[in-house]
């Protein structure tokens, strides 16, 4: 298949200028002109028009808009070379959020063994679900355990909800509000809180809180650890909003019900992008997972 006709117009039109071209992909001149003007003729439509008083070229209306097609294609076979060459290595790139990795995911290794299916997983880990969807979406990614609030309805993925957990406020076993079973944000108001930073959903659900309680709380640290978040907090240095999934009976903590008309909850989907065929794995994958909920 002869893509390089398709690299050389889209550099062109980030370019505008024919010897960048050339010398980028290190052809000559006169090969990058060919390759436009076989374009050209093919579409029987001018894609570029010359300036020649600034010396540049100018992209034409015909020329944007084939250039949208020309992103869209090369994007689309860089991600069916990186499926085909996990295919053929029989492995599963499955991205896992910190959470989801830590506190979800070594629940359901022993059925990944029972199904000879550990061995075959990939994991990218240590990135929130906001850069795990674009890794997903630009073929880095074959799969991606992802949490959101909401359902996922991205139109260009597949998902299937197979867990859902909870949000609590946290609070050390010696604060005044331990002994209480749940609590309004409007209570929290002359609160210290240790956050999770914006690559975890918490930051956007922390934001929903504050806002619906209208004040704007005291932040005294933010980190992406969370051992070390619900540590600190043991310890009485301020309180957190956290997923209850990522709790352990083990944990020197006592977690409070939010009272709030805010109906979230921390959803754990299972996405890969609509346009992937499964493999025999993948879909293993899936059956066993969605088979847990």
């Amino acid at each position: 298949m002869d893509t390089k006709s398709l690299e050389y117009y889209h550099k062109l039109v980030e370019e505008k200028i024919f010897s960048k071209v050339a010398e980028f992909f290190e052809v000559s001149q006169p090969t990058i002109t060919l390759a436009i003007k076989r374009l050209e003729n093919e579409y029987q439509t001018k894609f570029f028009l010359r300036d020649r008083s600034h010396k540049e070229l100018i992209l034409t209306k015909d020329g944007k808009q084939f250039d949208r097609h020309v992103v869209t294609i090369l994007n689309e076979l860089e991600i069916a070379r990186k499926e085909i060459s996990r295919n053929q290595e029989q492995m599963i790139r499955l991205g896992l959020p910190p959470i989801i990795s830590q506190f979800y995911f070594p629940q359901i290794t022993p059925g990944l063994t029972d199904n000879k299916l550990l061995r075959r997983i990939e994991p990218y880990e240590e990135k929130g679900s906001a850069i795990l969807l674009k890794m997903l979406k630009d073929g880095t990614l074959d799969m991606s355990l992802l949490s959101s609030t909401t359902p996922l309805t991205d139109k260009n993925l597949k998902a299937h909800i197979i867990s859902k957990a909870n949000f609590k406020i946290i609070v050390s076993p010696q604060h005044r509000l331990a002994n209480r079973k749940s609590v309004t944000f409007n209570e929290l108001v002359n609160e210290n809180f240790i956050n999770l930073n914006s690559s975890f959903i918490h930051a956007e659900v922390f934001k929903h809180f504050a806002h619906e309680a209208h004040f704007r709380p005291t932040i005294i640290f933010q980190t992406s650890d969370v051992p070390l978040l619900k540590s600190l907090v043991s310890q009485n240095t301020g309180i957190a909003l956290l997923t209850d999934l990522a709790l352990k009976n083990t944990d020197d903590l006592v977690a409070l019900d939010i009272e709030t008309n805010i109906p979230l909850n921390f959803i754990v989907s299972i996405a890969y992008r609509r346009s992937h065929i499964l493999t025999p794995n993948q879909s293993k994958l899936i059956s066993l997972l969605t088979d847990k909920k």
